[in-house]
């Protein structure tokens, strides 16, 4: 009878694992990560589709692409015949080469496990770019103005350059796109309509390595006849001022600048084939505009009285002079990939209050990056003056202080720097009649909004907070019966957005720069809340234009000159040279992206030459800046020859994944010899504890696998002392925090991470959630005059949720293989969320009821899964009413393995 049962049982999970595939489709096409691009460059663009069906177990044996120069679809590009293979993502274009400014269709149908072919997808496209150097037919443009000689004479007015020009469409139009950069700052117009919707357009790069180009239809913004085009600058990164950041860094002397300028080109191709391009040079005519000062920091000065009337249309007012043709940066143009900067988000304030006479404060009720919107009504030459600031002070009025440039904050930023670096934006009124303005070349960080200079009192119906971030898809959920942990989600995801204006900052207002320390900690995080492929290859490029003479990574990218505690050549400390190929292992293990991999393998090698080079024993002494904000020692000689390990380590594996044996095997044997070298001076065998037995260190260690065999259960067991020693709260800083909630995640001691995670009281994020935090804070504990409160690098508890508590975990690269092992601590009764992977959609969803717990999970087609189910609440296991036998059990879990599909399962005593 048990032998009965048991055959009985095992043909149950088989046909879990190995069900009757129904038919298959290609769905959801993709190319380089995005959906129809309008615009790219790469000679072989990768081409992505997730496998539709009904069904359980859907399965890819093979595909079949065509790409067609027309919508027919006759393959007169590439055909690529049946290819038997079972990848579904980054596929290389391998057709004829491709010619710029050419829109191509393809479409592919898939063959499912028994070779039976769907039918053909839905066309998608993709459309080149300028494809060679040459196909670029346009030059850098300006107004001719020169650069100041003195420094402080980069405050005074200096109106920005309006762009325009007037021709002829000399037939019927059929399609026209503008391809267009301009620098720092930009924004285009066709018969005096803006083109686009995004908003500080184009990303910021390199200049002299690397710059930004986007692509628009404007083919229903042109006429048959005579047609205007304009552009008008801003400063933008281009053309800083010379601030002082911290009393001694200027921009200026680290990055490629100049007087704004435009390049852009417009190519319409009319009924009969032919086409024209009208493109920036010398015979564009240009004037100042209302646009006075504006700078990325101090905020924008817009004066309505200079506007020209119809400057981007036909018959404009004003007077205009030649544009001047000017040299431009050095770097490659490149069209743009990554999200463009849009608003995102409209707020309105929930309360406006007077705090003296004429002065009123908007209270947002969030704090979050972008803008203010009015609308006013007054007299011509009134001012109305818009200070931002993320907090108040205690009389009610508006603070400042922690939002303020490079703490410039006693006269410390130059000559003719502010005083105080505050923000602010001022709008001189034009008068007769209502008027709707928001800066254009500016955004801040703040939840309060001071205003002056209003002419009578200011309602709530009067502002709107515009929130701008890179237009980022979300790809994550998550939702508990834990609700602090639910409003710490919502805090993470607007932190996160405040944070990604082209590239990942550390805070929206005092610094505005890419940390790669901080990328570290956090882009997990920022891959399970949205959509970051295109983003983060954008963020990696940066990485490789700013790289070092030598070889080292700098702290931030683009370069701007910090280099705190680094190993020479300017480069950054070593959690921050660790968090360069950290990026692109996450890209890998994320996406399943290998070409970037490759892309970067050059620089990841040169770099940890570099390294090589400045060890001294296979250890690094001072080059680091341990545990930023921790709370314990910063471990500083630990946590450096810990990331030069991780970095050989990291290096060892992509040499292996490229199959590029010799450098596997010497990074691999550097690897050991690091570990050993770290084993022997800094681990008490004893003890158990690296130095000096911190959370950070014992997090470190075993994060990274310094201990091996008995003396990683040593490790493990001073870091629960450690924890045990601070009453179950965390004394980490952004490194150990991430790392210690992913070796307790790795080690099933989930209920010791959900204490710490769900603390209400100093030091956690409960902590700042009770006290009144939207956004994340710099520090755990409060401030209200130095340090930032919307900064992301403590968001590293947001991957938690996902991969603990929903137990979703890639099993390979992509998630083609996909563990779903979610981890149910404390007094959790549900939780439930998904993500959104290369192959489709990843749920999670459980909850314990009446000591019942069940399971619903969502497997994509093409991929398989684990499943592990706790044992804790009983052994018999039903999936979708019917018992089954596990594939093994592990660590207290039943383990079982599916296909794709939809699945309940339930387990009780």
């Amino acid at each position: 009878m048990q032998s009965k049962w048991m055959f009985l049982a095992l043909m149950l999970c088989a046909q879990i694992t190995f069900a009757q595939s129904a038919a298959v489709s290609a769905v959801e096409l993709s190319c380089e990560y995005r959906s129809n691009p309008l615009g790219i460059d790469a000679p072989a663009p990768r081409l992505s589709w997730m496998i539709g069906g009904n069904g359980r177990d859907l399965r890819q044996s093979a595909y079949e692409i065509i790409v067609s120069s027309n919508m027919q679809g006759n393959g007169d590009a590439w055909r690529s015949g049946k290819i038997n293979s079972t990848e579904n993502i980054h596929i290389p274009y391998a057709g004829t080469p491709l010619r710029s400014f050419t829109r191509y269709w393809w479409k592919v149908r898939v063959f499912d496990d028994k070779g039976r072919a769907s039918a053909w997808s839905q066309p998608a496209w993709f459309e080149t770019a300028a494809m060679r150097p040459e196909d670029w037919s346009a030059s850098w443009i300006g107004d001719g103005s020169g650069v100041p000689e003195k420094p402080q004479d980069f405050y005074a007015e200096d109106p920005m350059p309006l762009l325009r020009k007037q021709f002829t469409a000399s037939g019927k139009i059929v399609s026209a796109r503008l391809y267009i950069t301009g620098l720092g700052y930009y924004e285009a117009y066709v018969n005096g309509k803006k083109v686009g919707d995004q908003v500080l357009d184009p990303g910021w790069t390199t200049y002299n390595k690397r710059i930004l180009y986007a692509v628009h239809d404007v083919t229903p913004m042109l006429q048959s006849g005579e047609n205007a085009m304009g552009i008008m600058l801003g400063n933008g990164w281009y053309n800083p001022l010379p601030l002082r950041m911290w009393g001694s860094r200027n921009w200026r002397d680290f990055l490629q600048t100049g007087r704004p300028i435009a390049n852009a080109m417009l190519r319409i191709t009319y009924a009969n084939g032919k086409t024209e391009t009208i493109g920036t040079d010398g015979s564009w005519k240009t004037a100042p505009g209302p646009v006075v000062r504006n700078n990325v920091y101090l905020g924008e000065q817009y004066d309505a009285r200079r506007e020209i009337r119809n400057w981007a249309a036909l018959q404009p007012a004003g007077t205009w002079k030649d544009a001047v043709p000017a040299a431009g940066p050095q770097g490659r143009m490149e069209a743009q990939g990554q999200p463009p900067i849009r608003i995102t988000k409209t707020l309105k304030p929930v309360r406006i209050k007077e705090v003296k006479p004429g002065v009123f404060l908007a209270d947002m009720g969030q704090n979050f990056a972008g803008a203010v919107r009015l609308r006013v009504q007054g007299p011509a030459g009134k001012e109305i003056v818009l200070r931002y600031g993320e907090d108040t002070l205690k009389d009610g009025q508006l603070n400042v202080m922690t939002a303020v440039a490079g703490q410039i904050k006693g006269g410390n930023g130059g000559p003719g720097a502010p005083h105080i670096a505050w923000q602010e934006d001022s709008y001189i009124l034009k008068g007769g009649g209502l008027e709707t303005w928001h800066p254009r070349f500016t955004f801040h960080g703040f939840r309060y909004v001071e205003i002056s200079g209003w002419p009578g009192k200011p309602g709530t119906g009067d502002i709107d907070g515009l929130r701008m971030s890179a237009d980022l898809p979300a790809t994550g959920s998550f939702s508990s019966s834990n609700k602090m942990l639910d409003r710490l989600d919502e805090v993470i995801r607007w932190t996160f957005l405040s944070n990604v204006f082209s590239i990942q900052s550390d805070c929206p207002a005092r610094e505005k720069l890419a940390y790669s320390g901080d990328i570290l900690c956090s882009a997990g995080s920022f891959m399970h809340h949205f959509g970051m492929p295109a983003f983060y290859v954008k963020t990696i490029r940066d990485h490789i234009d700013a790289q070092r003479p030598m070889g080292g990574i700098p702290e931030t990218a683009p370069y701007v000159g910090i280099a705190d505690a680094g190993p020479g050549d300017g480069s950054g400390p070593m959690g921050w040279q660790a968090g360069f190929p950290f990026l692109i292992k996450r890209m890998y293990e994320h996406y399943g992206d290998k070409g970037i991999v490759e892309e970067s393998y050059p620089a990841m090698k040169k770099q940890l030459e570099f390294l090589r080079k400045r060890a001294t024993g296979n250890l690094f002494e001072k080059e680091d800046l341990g545990d930023h904000e921790g709370l314990d020692d910063r471990e500083v000689p630990l946590t450096a020859s810990i990331f030069y390990y991780l970095t050989a380590k990291m290096m060892a594996d992509f040499a292996a994944v490229l199959n590029k044996t010799e450098d596997a095997a010497d990074y691999a044997k550097l690897r050991d010899d690091i570990r050993l070298a770290i084993q022997s001076k800094f681990f008490n065998s004893a003890t158990g504890e690296f130095r000096k037995g911190t959370q950070t260190a014992q997090s470190m260690a075993l994060w990274a696998g310094i201990p091996q065999g008995d003396d990683d259960g040593k490790t493990q067991q001073a870091l629960l002392r450690a924890i045990e020693n601070k009453d179950s709260h965390l004394s980490t800083g952004i490194f150990g925090t991430k790392m210690m909630f992913d070796v307790l995640r790795e080690r099933n001691l989930n209920d010791v991470a959900y204490k710490i995670a769900d603390q209400r009281t100093f030091p956690g994020w409960g902590h700042m959630i009770e006290n009144g935090a939207t956004t994340l804070w710099e520090t755990w504990k409060y401030s209200d005059n130095t340090y930032s409160q919307n900064h992301p690098m403590f968001g590293s508890i947001g991957e938690w949720f996902y991969r603990s508590l929903l137990g979703i975990n890639a099993a390979a690269p992509g998630f083609r293989k996909i563990i779903i092992k979610p981890q149910p601590a404390g007094n959790l009764t549900f939780a439930k969320g998904h993500i959104q992977s290369m192959y489709g959609k990843i749920a999670s969803e459980w909850n314990i009821r009446n000591g019942v717990y069940t399971l619903k999970t969502t497997i994509p087609g093409n991929t398989t899964a684990e499943v592990y189910i706790p044992q804790q609440f009983g052994t018999v296991v039903k999936e979708s009413g019917k018992p089954l036998q596990p594939a093994r059990t592990e660590n207290g879990y039943a383990v079982f393995t599916t296909g794709s599909g939809n699945y309940v399962f339930t387990v009780s005593k």
